[in-house]
């Protein structure tokens, strides 16, 4: 058995995401802004049936306090996946952090950073424990137990 059939059956869900995100890219290719790709996506997963909520507010606390200021996941599926799009020549740590703190604003451990600005959609899929860290997000790359880099 393969390596790639292996983490599929583990990770259903995140492979589907991941899937959809492909035929988006397939059909478009790069050089697009986000906006066309989050739209093209929302008409994806509905095709495939993934269930998904799109522009999702996070709340963000600062001692024990909510912040007034919005924050937005582009999409939460299966009503456990952070979704974060990017539309840029090349993935950062910066965008990985971001990926991180949407976990860490909803509790979930698992999260997919997808790039259409790049020839081949790169993809990203972060597991994240978030008992093991309190930590803000620049320090926390340790304690990430899986950043699977899988379609750079």
């Amino acid at each position: 058995m393969n390596a790639d059939f292996q983490k599929k059956d583990r990770d259903p869900q995140t492979y589907a995401v991941i899937g959809a995100a492909m035929e988006v890219h397939r059909q478009l290719g790069h050089g697009f802004l986000e906006a066309v790709y989050q739209e093209a996506l929302a008409i994806e997963l509905t095709a495939q049936k993934i269930p998904f909520q799109r522009e999702v507010i996070l709340p963000i606390r600062y001692r024990g306090q909510l912040l007034q200021c919005g924050y937005r996941a582009d999409f939460i599926c299966y009503g456990e996946i952070v979704i974060e799009l990017k539309a840029i020549n090349q993935l950062t740590g910066v965008d990985d952090a971001q990926v991180i703190n949407e976990l860490k604003a909803t509790g979930f451990n698992r999260g997919l950073l997808l790039n259409f600005g790049s020839t081949s959609l790169e993809y990203k899929r972060l597991v994240f424990n978030l008992r093991e860290s309190a930590q803000s997000a620049d320090n926390s790359s340790e304690k990430m137990k899986n950043i699977n880099l899988v379609g750079a």
